[in-house]
């Protein structure tokens, strides 16, 4: 008997695995999921482009034996899941992008400035440091946890990754690339024939709603999910609905 398709899901950055564990448990089993520590943030491999992303996406498929699996991608890696159906196809039975940063629309005036050779790496890592500081404080964090709706006990590992300073780099590297190679990519969108949902929170300020609108556009027959009031960080705040949208594009592709 053939074994069911995962789900696989893809992180953005600064991230981890453990980003999608509220969604993991929200979808439950069946489907299997797959969640990885991309390049760069799995504490060994360096951060690497669109294609060395894809190539880890598919080395954890075939390490988990499928051949093909739904696609679920946040932020940057919305970037990378797209990269994955355009390049890859045969293996990506469906595609769910999340906040993607998967065309240019998606690039804001800071992106580029985080992406800048001197400046940017010294403005990631002092965000990146001075968030992950603040985060080690327990009152601050808890106010963070109730304002956003998140788990302290992510908060704290999120704030232990920031101020690591592989991550300042992975962040910085990955800046660059993301401004470089999406023309790449978003020349590539139209030949996605993947079954594609694109999901975006209407108070998104990292990744513009207009930008995922303009996303669907682009992708043959994609459909559009506007939440309400939701902001970037979808697999922790909007967990359940992300995981019924995950679910319901599984069963219909």
């Amino acid at each position: 008997m053939p074994r069911p398709d995962p789900v696989l899901l893809l992180h953005g950055q600064p991230g981890a695995a453990r980003d999608w564990d509220r969604v993991r448990a929200a979808i439950g089993s069946p489907p299997e999921t797959i969640a990885i520590d991309r390049p760069g943030w799995d504490g060994g491999s360096a951060p690497s482009d669109l294609e060395g992303n894809a190539r880890a996406a598919l080395d954890a498929l075939d390490a988990a034996g499928a051949e093909r699996a739904v696609v679920v991608g946040h932020s940057f890696g919305g970037a990378v899941a797209a990269w994955l159906a355009a390049t890859h196809e045969q293996r990506v039975r469906a595609l769910v992008l999340a906040a993607p940063s998967a065309n240019a629309a998606s690039l804001q005036w800071l992106d580029r400035i985080l992406a800048t050779p001197g400046l940017g790496f010294v403005a990631g890592a002092a965000a990146l440091a001075g968030s992950g500081v603040a985060l080690a404080a327990r009152p601050l964090r808890a106010r963070v946890a109730r304002d956003l709706g998140l788990e302290e006990g992510y908060l704290r590992s999120a704030g232990r990754t920031l101020v690591a300073p592989r991550a300042w780099r992975a962040f910085f590297l990955e800046q660059r690339l993301l401004v470089r190679h999406l023309p790449g990519l978003e020349a590539r969108l139209h030949t996605i024939s993947a079954p594609t949902t694109v999901v975006i929170g209407t108070a998104d300020r990292i990744v513009p709603p207009a930008s995922a609108r303009r996303l669907a556009e682009q992708i043959p027959g994609a459909r559009l999910v506007e939440l309400e009031r939701a902001n970037h960080l979808l697999p922790q705040q909007r967990a359940e609905r992300l995981a019924e949208i995950i679910e319901e594009r599984y069963r219909t592709s």
